[in-house]
């Protein structure tokens, strides 16, 4: 949230261009702390890695978020802004893929059967932010396109701030919502043992 907030302006300014990549690289350790939970499960180390893959790579990206805002004119910028959005997509699924697995380790069949449920439903919400994305690309790599779909883009574009922060919520949320499931099954086993 906070490489989209940079990304559209709204948090930038000369103190919080670090912000980005500090709240990726907090993602990233958190991952980190996760591969140590069950390291002889071998479904879930790889399932970990992924995301950590996913991570890292957000993490070296975030930089561009803030210096897009500055210079949006930069094609550099500009696909690696682009990059950044499609591999924190990528990190979303391998996320919820973590949490399902994470999910099948526990002894709470409910949570099971709300993480198959949500991740599901997660997956097709970012299989349609990715095709939204990938129809978006296409029109503007594509010459000759008709004055229509221009001018449908030029008013995407001025409003792409809203527009990506509206789409990407809901993923997001969910996602979130499934950490918090996750984390309460955990804390509650805990106590239930004790």
């Amino acid at each position: 949230m906070a490489c989209t907030r940079t990304a559209v302006g709204d948090i930038l300014t000369p103190g919080a261009a670090w912000l980005p990549t500090v709240s990726c690289g907090l993602v990233w350790y958190g991952l980190r702390q996760l591969a140590h939970f069950q390291p002889q499960e071998r479904v879930w180390t790889r399932a970990v890695l992924r995301a950590e893959l996913f991570a890292v790579s957000m993490v070296f990206l975030s930089p561009f978020t803030g210096w897009w805002s500055r210079r949006p004119d930069n094609p550099f910028f500009s696909q690696s802004v682009l990059l950044l959005l499609l591999l924190s997509l990528g990190f979303l699924l391998t996320l919820n893929h973590v949490l399902q697995r994470l999910a099948a380790l526990l002894p709470d069949e409910t949570l099971r059967a709300d993480m198959r449920l949500f991740t599901r439903v997660n997956a097709g919400l970012i299989g349609g932010l990715a095709a939204v994305a990938a129809f978006w690309i296409s029109c503007l790599v594509i010459p000759g396109m008709p004055q229509p779909v221009l001018g449908f883009l030029a008013v995407l574009d001025h409003s792409r701030g809203p527009l990506v922060v509206s789409l990407g919520l809901l993923p997001v949320a969910l996602t979130m919502t499934l950490v918090w499931k996750a984390k309460e099954a955990i804390v509650s086993d805990i106590y239930r043992g004790r």
